[in-house]
């Protein structure tokens, strides 16, 4: 969708060269960080936040570990979860103040589809950062049809058409093609379902109150944990999946899958993870939803900092067990602007999971609409919704005016300058089709959700016997 700024590779090389020393300012994880002094104002001071080990957790482990949270008045401790259920079990129980969250986790409460307790984001952690990656055994299959490039090596994007002779070989052996995704209301199982899709494969629809969401489907999508993704792939329960790092890595790593193709390639750009909340919790400590918000902007900023001179050191605070817990060198395949898809096989990737740069870390309403356009492409909203639902629902969710008063204090207390935070009408401006060459109009959603060869189109829904 959006072209966007890469990184500056002489500035990672050299940092690297260097062995940049991980810096001492906090002890992070389960250990919570004293507040420099108390901040007036602030209502909840001492925090509890929950995270799942991926690699775009990095602003809330730099705000931890360079001391953000700590400077702008916080006592925060970081909670690893088990799954995405769980975590949001905790944010909405109350056990958790606010979490590392799936987009579509939020979006889902002001949708109706989710958790009945209201979600709310003032920041979003990322964009981008996710890959789809198949077995060892399906990628021999595939790889000796795919066009190559005069260095030999495949041309990339891979359509997911490629995956057809595999997919009717199994239907012909009785066997289901299954592929894993981290959860329903997940990224990653939109993008999954969007590269199948343009491919011809139909990746299945959701019957009202449904979590399977298999109903014609020619591929089988299923919910496994992301730090489970490589083992699941390996014991063959899964012949894929589509996950964030570092587990496409992983795969490549232990030499048991390939990753074949990045989420920027799929669907242009999209946003990813946030940081939620209840919207109970936001109304009654804005002071200190704000000072978490001027903290992970801090964190983002460092990430992206001159070209992404901070990413190696960002790389080994990651690696840490009680962070993410992967191999430094698994981590860096994806952290610096480029992206391993096989040995030998690396590739200059520079809009793969960016944090600040490109306005990454701004909630954006076009963002949030894109993933409400993907539910009721896929039946998890049952019905036709027009165009102001889509705008009212996402308004109900995602907050910028948070995010713009904490940027604007920054750059009051000189922390910022202004002209890191352009102006937007919270519409992002989207460039870059996506693999099936449809534009997204995220001021037009209606039609856009209706748009697609395999999809609900309007006044269709799916039924048991199949979508009517």
């Amino acid at each position: 969708m959006v072209g966007l700024g890469g990184f500056n590779r002489r500035g990672i090389i050299a940092a690297l060269l260097a062995g940049v020393a991980v810096a001492s300012c906090g002890k992070g994880g389960g250990t919570a960080q004293k507040p420099a002094a108390s901040a007036n104002g602030i209502e909840k001071p001492v925090l509890k936040l929950g995270f799942i080990k991926l690699t775009d957790i990095a602003p809330l482990v730099v705000a931890q570990e360079k001391g953000f949270f700590r400077e702008e008045g916080l006592t925060v401790t970081l909670e690893p979860q088990a799954n995405w259920k769980v975590l949001l079990d905790g944010v909405t129980g109350g056990q958790l103040d606010g979490a590392h969250m799936l987009a579509g986790q939020v979006l889902a409460s002001g949708a109706g589809i989710g958790s009945k307790v209201p979600l709310v984001t003032p920041f979003s952690l990322d964009i981008n950062g996710k890959g789809v990656t198949v077995s060892n055994q399906v990628w021999d299959m595939i790889a000796p049809t795919l066009p190559k490039g005069p260095d030999g090596k495949v041309q990339m994007p891979i359509s997911a058409s490629a995956l057809a002779p595999v997919v009717d070989k199994f239907k012909v052996e009785g066997k289901p093609f299954k592929m894993g995704m981290v959860f329903p209301v997940s990224t990653h199982n939109y993008i999954l379902r969007y590269w199948l899709a343009a491919g011809g494969l139909n990746p299945g629809f959701y019957l009202p109150g449904d979590t399977a969401g298999v109903t014609g489907a020619d591929v089988q999508l299923s919910v496994t944990p992301p730090p489970q993704m490589p083992a699941t792939m390996e014991a063959g329960t899964i012949n894929g999946y589509s996950v964030g790092e570092p587990w496409n890595q992983a795969s490549v790593a232990k030499k048991i899958g390939v990753p074949i193709i990045v989420d920027p390639d799929i669907a242009g750009t999209t946003g990813d993870k946030v940081f939620g909340l209840t919207a109970e919790f936001a109304r009654k400590n804005p002071n200190t939803v704000k000072a978490l918000t001027r903290a992970l902007i801090r964190a983002s900023m460092w990430l992206d900092a001159d070209g992404g001179k901070n990413r190696p050191e960002a790389v080994k605070l990651l690696a840490s067990p009680k962070y993410v817990g992967a191999d430094e060198k698994v981590l860096m395949a994806s952290m610096t602007g480029k992206f391993t898809f096989s040995a030998g096989d690396t590739r200059d990737t520079p809009e793969f999971n960016l944090f600040f740069d490109s306005q990454a870390s701004y909630p954006f309403y076009s963002d949030g609409i894109w993933f409400l356009t993907q539910m009721r492409r896929w039946g998890q909203i049952a019905e036709d919704k027009n165009d102001q639902w889509y705008l009212d629902t996402v308004k109900s969710v995602y907050r910028p005016d948070i995010y713009e008063e904490a940027a604007k204090s920054l750059v009051a207390d000189g922390k910022a300058k202004a002209d890191q935070f352009p102006a937007t009408d919270g519409f992002r401006v989207y460039a870059r089709k996506a693999i099936d060459g449809v534009a997204f109009d995220a001021k037009k959603p209606a039609a856009y959700a209706a748009s697609f060869a395999i999809g609900l189109k309007p006044g269709q829904k799916v039924t048991p016997a199949g979508v009517k």
